[in-house]
């Protein structure tokens, strides 16, 4: 199995709520309306939407792209039965992983207090 690529990404927590707060239309412009859902049950969703921003920006990074190659919200995450994150590509996310011959998504999403991170391993 090829190693395409490796990417990781932290997100200070009480930044990511800040903005959402001071713009709270950006969080339909990065998550998709499953992925709103699947926070709406919680207490406090912006650790998870924080841990989802990573996962997305770190499987960019692993691709070796930047940050606006596509939509964001064509970059899904959702757990699988087990509770393990999965990512879901659709369009033009879906059309670069293809492009790069990758065939496999590796995600580990982690926060704590202060800081969400995830790392995307693209094989």
């Amino acid at each position: 199995m090829q190693l395409f690529g490796v990417g990781i990404d932290v997100v200070d927590l009480q930044r990511f709520r800040e903005i959402l707060i001071r713009r709270p239309k950006i969080a339909k412009k990065i998550f998709s309306e499953k992925e709103l859902e699947d926070m709406d049950s919680r207490s406090d969703p912006v650790p998870g939407l924080a841990g989802r921003f990573c996962a997305k920006e770190a499987f960019l990074k692993a691709m070796g792209k930047g940050l606006f190659v596509c939509d964001l919200r064509e970059i899904e995450v959702h757990k699988t039965t087990s509770g393990a994150p999965k990512l879901h590509l659709r369009a033009k996310a879906a059309v670069l992983a293809n492009e790069l011959g990758a065939e496999r998504f590796d995600i580990s999403i982690s926060h704590s207090d202060l800081v969400a991170t995830a790392v995307v391993i693209i094989s």
